[in-house]
């Protein structure tokens, strides 16, 4: 028996990911949509969270695809409302945010799941385990896209308090995260911000790495043509690259395939049940302290004007 869920802000990624994933589950079923400007025919639609909150139904978990901005205030009103929650990546605009939401989900006794959708990717569990007792020598990460495929006219990606082009680059990060035994930390970032505009759209990111391995990162929204998420990755017993956002592993004969990369957001409903049943939460914050640092450390160079 599946259970009822609402889905806040129904965009791009909730149409292209999120509601996919609902419709083939078998643990939840959309109960109710949140939006301002947007709804689904038959299912039960509220402007804002006060208005869903003051008709919830037999909903008990709610999962949040609106842009970073409102995200803290909406969870916050759920869980005090006694709702589990998931957040969609990143999960607030600070790390004060992040630990505010972590505190308030452990006062109400409720889950919160902050979920980071590319280390569900099918090969990163293999990444995990060819790490776990190799030497890592080397590891490059080339995280190129063109930003009007995945953002068309977007403009709030640009203000402060979002990303920029770290909005996928923490998409590597969180791989990193899942899949390195020793993590690393950021060490130098040099970034491109576009003539009247607030966050980036090119970055070059150097860490350190416990054990001296060299890891140097590419992020870029000015790719012309398909986008280009692979994570090349050296070792003291062979190298191979991780490819597709964590979806699929080149050994130097050819990718193996291991799944559709929008399958991650199967695998992200089905683990929230598992939390969801087991009364716990899942709060990884290092993705998004990565970032953090980032943007601490960064150098900054003013770029050519970007418009849609």
């Amino acid at each position: 028996m599946t259970q009822p869920i609402a889905l806040a802000g129904i965009g791009k990624i909730a149409r292209d990911a999120h509601l996919p994933a609902l419709q083939r589950s078998s643990d939840w079923h959309l109960d109710a949509t949140i939006s301002r400007n947007a709804s689904l025919d038959g299912i039960r639609a509220f402007k804002t969270m006060e208005d869903f909150l003051a008709d919830p139904g037999e909903v008990k978990t709610v999962s949040l695809s609106l842009p970073p901005a409102p995200r803290f205030d909406y969870a916050i009103k759920a869980m005090r409302a006694g709702l589990n929650v998931m957040l969609e990546k990143p999960p607030a605009v600070t790390l004060i945010e992040c630990r505010k939401l972590i505190a308030e989900a452990e006062a109400q006794g409720v889950t919160l799941f902050l979920s980071w959708h590319s280390r569900m990717g099918a090969a990163c569990n293999m990444a995990r385990d060819r790490l776990k007792d190799a030497r890592l020598k080397r590891l490059t990460i080339d995280w190129r896209e063109d930003i009007r495929q995945f953002h068309p006219d977007q403009d709030w990606i640009w203000d402060a308090g979002n990303l920029g082009v770290f909005d996928p680059g923490i998409n590597a990060f969180s791989i990193l995260a899942r899949i390195l035994p020793d993590f690393p930390h950021v060490s130098k970032t040099h970034m491109i911000v576009p003539e009247g505009r607030e966050t980036p759209i090119a970055a070059d990111v150097a860490f350190t790495h416990p054990h001296g391995a060299d890891m140097t990162c590419t992020l870029d929204w000015r790719h012309d043509g398909g986008p280009i998420w692979n994570m090349e990755i050296e070792t003291d017993q062979g190298a191979f690259t991780l490819t597709r956002s964590g979806s699929g592993i080149d050994d130097g004969d050819g990718e193996i395939d291991l799944g559709d990369a929008l399958d991650e957001y199967d695998h992200l409903y089905a683990r929230l049940a598992e939390l969801v049943a087991k009364g716990t939460s899942e709060t990884d914050t290092r993705p998004m302290e990565m970032v953090a640092d980032a943007f601490l450390l960064g150098t900054r160079e003013t770029g050519a004007p970007f418009d849609w």
